[in-house]
Parts: structure tokens; C-alpha cells; sequence
């Protein structure tokens, strides 16, 4: 299991909007992230843009997906750096960030 860079919120500049292509970029990347679900990303995890606070893919609220256990995901985005970032609700409710590292990304 791959661990992610847990990161403070202060540490992060998300973009406000996100083009077509930043969108369609990170369902790509969740899908192949998550094992390429034969029912495809749009069943298996749907998602939609939202530009609340920031510009993210958000999991819609009848979504229960869950990563590295009991985490909770919520929404991917990308950072001013090009940097994908995943934010999930953690056992305690509490919203934490984990960056995706282009080695994490090449390691799937």
C-alpha cells in the first residue's frame, strides 16, 4: 500500500478553477488509482466539479468510498504546482490532505 505525504491545508494554494482538461485529468488518474473498475469511474466513484472554497472533483454524498482503511474520500483537486491532492474525512471527521508524489502515481 502506498502511504501519502500528509500535508497542513496552510501548506497548500488550490486553484480556483479547473479546466476541462485538469478535470477529466484527475477522473483519469482516480480510476487508474483505483483499479480500473469495469463499471467505469462515473459508477464506481461519481464526482463532480465544484469551484466551493476551491476548484475540486467532489465525490457526490451517496459516495462511500473508502482508502487506507477508515478514511473517507471526499475530493481530489490540484495545487497552484500541478501537485494532485486528495482530501478525506478521517476517523474522527477531521479533513485531511495527502499529496500525490509522481512517484506514487508511476508506482500503480
Amino acid at each position: 500500500m502506498i502511504k501519502l505525504k500528509t500535508v497542513l491545508v496552510n501548506e497548500l494554494t488550490f486553484k480556483n478553477t479547473l479546466s476541462m482538461i485538469e478535470q477529466y485529468s484527475i477522473k483519469d488518474f482516480l480510476f487508474k488509482w483505483v483499479g480500473e473498475p469495469p463499471e467505469g469511474i462515473d459508477d464506481y466513484l461519481p464526482l463532480e466539479y465544484t469551484e466551493t472554497v476551491f476548484a475540486k472533483m467532489e465525490a457526490k454524498q451517496e459516495t462511500d468510498l473508502r482508502l487506507f482503511g477508515d478514511e473517507l474520500f471526499r475530493y481530489a483537486t490540484i495545487t497552484e504546482d500541478n501537485q494532485i491532492v486528495i482530501g478525506v474525512l478521517d476517523s474522527n471527521e477531521e479533513l485531511t490532505h495527502r499529496i500525490i508524489s509522481l512517484d506514487e502515481v508511476l508506482a500503480r
